[in-house]
């Protein structure tokens, strides 16, 4: 399987529903939204009213990453706010059973979140209750920053406990993900790739959510 889910942080906030439109129209599968409350990382980007704005736009579904601290409070709020896959940092939740529980319950996809420095073996007892672990492949808060190059390995580990314990999981990438790393991370095992710069600073944004899918 091979996805893309363009993250709307690296899109035109001046002309937001331009750029969702074109997502639309697009070979794009998701629409990554990233939240950020300035706590959990050194940024602040937007809340329910601003994915509200953006669900009523889309026709895809709303991919929302929540880097925010203690995400279970929010479950609810981003359901009715749009979301259709909500993931959390398992740095973020004291209680992730009961957070994962929390968003199925409310009719959304759940998925785990991990740090560049937070190791794939901290899953081992969670990832049968995730439909995606989200890999971040940069230091997560700000866009435009350079891949680390360990993802890779990272990527195999998980997909080798998923293939144990959940072969249903999807392994979703996100940061510094361009069209030279793309076919790797593929070929590793991901599923999904989160893409911010290397699609909204393309000439042809489209023509390159293309070009990262083949």
């Amino acid at each position: 399987m091979k996805m893309i889910s363009p993250s709307l942080l690296s899109a035109d906030f001046g002309n937001l529903q331009r750029d969702i439109e074109m997502l639309n129209a697009s070979a794009c599968d998701w629409l990554h939204v990233d939240v950020m409350d300035g706590l959990f990382v050194p940024n602040i980007s937007f809340g329910q009213p601003v994915v509200k704005h953006i669900k009523r736009h889309a026709k895809k579904p709303l991919d929302v990453h929540l880097m925010i601290m203690d995400p279970g409070r929010y479950v609810a709020d981003f359901k009715e706010a749009g979301a259709d896959i909500l993931t959390v940092h398992y740095e973020a939740c004291t209680h992730l059973d009961r957070t994962l529980h929390s968003i199925h319950d409310h009719g959304m996809q759940a998925g785990v979140v991990l740090n560049p420095h937070s190791p794939v073996a901290l899953l081992e007892d969670s990832v049968q209750l995730c439909d995606l672990v989200l890999l971040m492949s940069v230091n997560p808060g700000f866009g435009g920053q350079k891949f680390i190059e360990n993802t890779y390995d990272k990527v195999r580990q998980l997909k080798q406990l998923c293939l144990r314990k959940n072969p249903s999981c999807l392994i979703e990438v996100d940061g510094g993900v361009n069209l030279q790393n793309a076919p790797l991370l593929f070929e590793a095992g991901a599923d999904v790739l989160v893409a911010g710069n290397a699609v909204f600073k393309s000439p042809d944004p489209a023509a390159t959510i293309l070009a990262l899918k083949q």
